[in-house]
């Protein structure tokens, strides 16, 4: 069996070149063409794509969609208040007044669907319990360790003990530990 190759492959690889070549320079002369008419409308002020602008409460004569504010909750604490403009005020009273419907202390708003706001507490007083008594443990090997000056066998024992209670007081006794395991309740 033998192959015979065509002469013509050559031009037609030339002749599939020249069309891609074609075929973008075509391409590129309409983005071209789109570019130059988007600098048109700029220049005659009409905008093809709106634009974001800053109008300051005053000028725009509304009040603001919404505000945020530090106050102290009926314990003293800091807490961040939201006086939601879209609230009825019936009373005629406004939210910025820092006082509740009651006129005692400041008013917490909930979410957006007016329901009240929720109070969590989280107890940490289990974690704390739990690192003392490590604390308390290693205090007693540490005594133990002085007190059994003979016994080399005995001392090693209890250095590795302390060893693995130091250790668990490093991984405890810290901030990310006490968040993970502390108790909440509402």
């Amino acid at each position: 069996m033998s192959m015979q190759v065509n002469g013509n492959y050559e031009h037609s690889r030339t002749d599939s070149a020249e069309r891609v070549k074609e075929k973008q320079a075509a391409e590129r002369a309409e983005k071209a063409k789109e570019a130059e008419k988007a600098a048109e409308e700029k220049k005659s002020g009409r905008l093809s794509e709106p634009q974001d602008e800053y109008i300051s409460s005053e000028k725009a004569g509304k009040k603001p969609t919404g505000l945020y504010r530090v106050g102290q909750d009926e314990n003293g604490n800091r807490k961040i208040f939201f006086d939601d403009p879209k609230a009825d005020h019936a009373d005629g009273k406004d939210d910025r007044s820092g006082e509740g419907e009651d006129g005692k202390g400041p008013k917490v708003s909930g979410d957006s669907q007016g329901k009240p706001a929720e109070k969590c507490v989280t107890n940490t007083d289990k974690v704390d319990r739990e690192i003392k008594k490590l604390k308390e443990k290693k205090q007693q090997l540490e005594q133990q360790i002085q007190s059994a000056s003979g016994d080399e066998k005995k001392i090693r024992e209890l250095e590795k003990k302390l060893a693995q209670v130091e250790n668990e007081l490093s991984q405890k006794d810290n901030d990310t530990y006490r968040r993970q395991n502390a108790s909440v309740s509402e």
